[in-house]
Formats: C-alpha cells, sequence, structure tokens
C-alpha cells in the first residue's frame, strides 16, 4: 500500500505566519476514507526536535469553522499561543464517520442509542493512524508522550483507551464525557477492572451541561481517587455554567494542555 501523500490545509481567513502549519491526508479504505488533519508546531520545519503527539476525535470540528458541526474549537490559534509560552505537541484531528459516530466512540452496546465499536475504532487508530504518524513525523512514539482526547462521546472512548491500551496511550483528555450510554455501562466496566488505569486523566465538565452529566461526571472523579489514582495522575476541572458547545472545550482544552503533555500541574 503506497504511503498517503500529505498535503497543505488552509484554514479560511487565516494568514498569521507564527501559526501551526495544518497538512490533511486520507487514511483507511477507499470505500470511506478518512482524512486526517495534522497539526504541527510553528517551528516544525526550522528544528530537529521529536514532539509528542495528542490524538483528538471529531477531527472535523477542531480547526476549520466550514466543517465543524457547531462551531470549531479554534485549535490552530490555542495551539500558536500554547507554542509561543514553550507548550508544544503534534495534533491529530480523526474526523468522526457522521452517522456512525456512535458506533465508533462507544464501546458499549446500546441498542437505543448504537454502539459497540469502540474496540475496532481504537484498533483503526493504533494499527493504521498512529504508524502513518509515527512515519510521516519525528514524534516521541513512547506512551508517556502519546495523549488521546476528544468530548461528550469522544470523551468516552478515550478514557476506556486508558485501559485497553496503556502500551500506547499515556494519558487521555475526558472533556464533557457521555457516561450516560449504554444505561451508564462505563461503571459496570469499571466495577470489573478495579483499578484505576496505568495513565495521567484529564477530566472535566461545565455546570451547565446539566445535573445528570454532572453528577456522572462527579462520580466518575470519585471513583478514581477511591480506587487508587494518584493525586499527580488526575487533574479535574468544573467549569461555573460551562455549556456543552465545541468552544467551551476548545478553551479547556488549551488550560489543560501543559499538564497532559507533561503531568506538572
Amino acid at each position: 500500500m503506497m504511503a498517503p501523500e500529505w498535503k497543505p490545509y488552509r484554514l479560511p481567513g487565516t494568514g498569521d505566519a507564527s501559526s501551526v502549519s495544518l497538512v490533511t491526508a486520507s487514511v483507511g479504505p477507499r470505500r470511506e476514507p478518512r482524512d486526517l488533519l495534522v497539526a504541527l508546531p510553528p517551528k516544525y520545519a526550522q528544528r530537529a526536535d521529536r514532539y509528542p503527539v495528542v490524538y483528538l476525535h471529531d477531527g472535523q470540528n477542531l480547526f476549520d469553522p466550514e466543517t465543524s458541526h457547531a462551531g470549531d474549537w479554534g485549535l490552530a490559534a490555542r495551539l500558536s499561543r500554547l507554542a509561543r509560552k514553550g507548550t508544544e505537541a503534534i495534533v491529530v484531528g480523526i474526523p468522526n464517520r457522521g452517522r456512525f459516530r456512535k458506533y465508533d466512540y462507544n464501546p458499549f452496546r446500546d441498542i437505543a442509542h448504537g454502539g459497540g465499536g469502540g474496540d475496532r475504532y481504537l484498533e483503526f487508530v493504533i494499527e493504521q493512524v498512529k504508524p502513518l504518524i509515527d512515519r510521516s513525523f519525528r514524534v516521541k512514539a513512547q506512551p508517556a508522550h502519546t495523549v488521546m482526547g476528544g468530548s461528550s462521546l469522544g470523551g468516552l472512548i478515550s478514557f476506556y483507551a486508558l485501559y485497553r491500551h496503556p502500551d500506547v496511550f499515556g494519558a487521555a483528555s475526558v472533556q464533557s464525557p457521555a457516561l450516560w450510554v449504554a444505561n451508564r455501562a462505563i461503571f459496570r466496566f469499571l466495577g470489573q477492572q478495579r483499578k484505576p488505569p496505568k495513565g495521567r486523566v484529564y477530566l472535566d465538565i461545565g455546570t451547565g451541561e446539566g445535573t445528570e452529566a454532572l453528577a456522572d461526571v462527579r462520580a466518575l472523579r470519585d471513583w478514581l481517587l477511591e480506587a487508587g489514582t494518584p493525586e499527580k495522575s488526575l487533574l479535574y476541572v468544573e467549569e461555573s455554567g460551562g455549556d456543552h458547545t465545541e468552544v467551551a472545550w476548545g478553551s479547556r482544552l488549551e488550560k489543560a494542555f501543559p499538564w497532559l503533555l507533561t503531568g506538572k500541574k
């Protein structure tokens, strides 16, 4: 199989020479390719450094308002600001598959809402996406430098990935996770595991996201602490008035980014 060709990706209305470089390439079967969107640090081409990698779900919502479902995370500008402060990483946006999003991002069968394909999706990321990124760019490929993250269902599958693939991912960004799916199956799963994941967990929620969502995320936080998660391995953020939107997730991720990469608060 021929390696895909990386092409520049131009965001609408951007001309900041100091911003991150965006490149895109397709991966996956020909009948249903996914267009990865990769953000490289501003000075990637001028340096020989290797960088940690952050894999984020719902890639079409991260950078480009023209492809986003409902507003974007504004991630290009956020990564540029972080780079100027000395925090740099390669960020890989993996687009969802539209109507199959619930199937891919939910590892548990849910007759009413769909799901059950989470392990297959993680297999795709590990066996196709990550090897491509490792070959194409100067990365730090070890688990300690590999982060998976997402919001809502993307947060759920990111947290689940720490248990299923601790040899690949060393940290997870779990934003406003959809813990309610499959009748809160994630808590039954945790009951079987008994121990916390080995990697770092960034967990957040906005108080404006509803009482049930807030209670579920607080319950997950409490479970992690009671299961023995070291204080240094858990960063919990509860944003007063925060809502379930792309802008809110982008803002909170920008603040959490340095800790996700280093574990230093």
